[in-house]
């Protein structure tokens, strides 16, 4: 059975019926939850602004992978989900995660557009999948 992780730095997501990630099976793999720009509180963070808003989430899943003993170097795979996708978003994302990934290569990512996420304020949403050596 899979581990669940819900680290007490990042809001409650159990109440919406998910985890923040799971870790499972021999290596480790931890299965991140698509993070948001909620702050500990579910208060929003950077409504209307992209790049606040990334960055919020880079701040939540960091704090799921550190939970899990991992880090950005682990993390082999990224979905991004970004309302009303257009390409002139991808520099202000990009901006954003380049301070995630620092000196790290990234992980592969794919970009998905869609009409909206759990909430309206919602601009974007980032889920990641990493492996730990056991």
């Amino acid at each position: 059975m899979a581990e669940r992780l819900n680290p007490p730095s990042l809001y409650d997501s159990v109440q919406y019926g998910f985890s923040h990630a799971a870790v499972s099976g021999e290596g480790r793999t931890i299965h991140c939850a698509g993070q948001v720009a909620w702050d500990k509180d579910h208060n929003l963070v950077g409504a209307g602004d992209l790049a606040a808003q990334t960055r919020q989430i880079v701040k939540n899943l960091k704090a799921v992978l550190e939970a899990a003993g991992a880090g950005p170097a682990d993390v082999v795979r990224i979905r991004t989900y970004v309302v009303d996708h257009t390409p002139d978003k991808l520099g202000t994302v990009g901006a954003e995660m380049a301070g995630f990934w620092g000196d790290v290569t990234p992980a592969p990512n794919t970009w998905i557009g869609v009409s909206t996420l759990a909430l309206p304020d919602f601009m974007i949403e980032i889920e990641a999948t990493a492996v730990v050596s056991s």
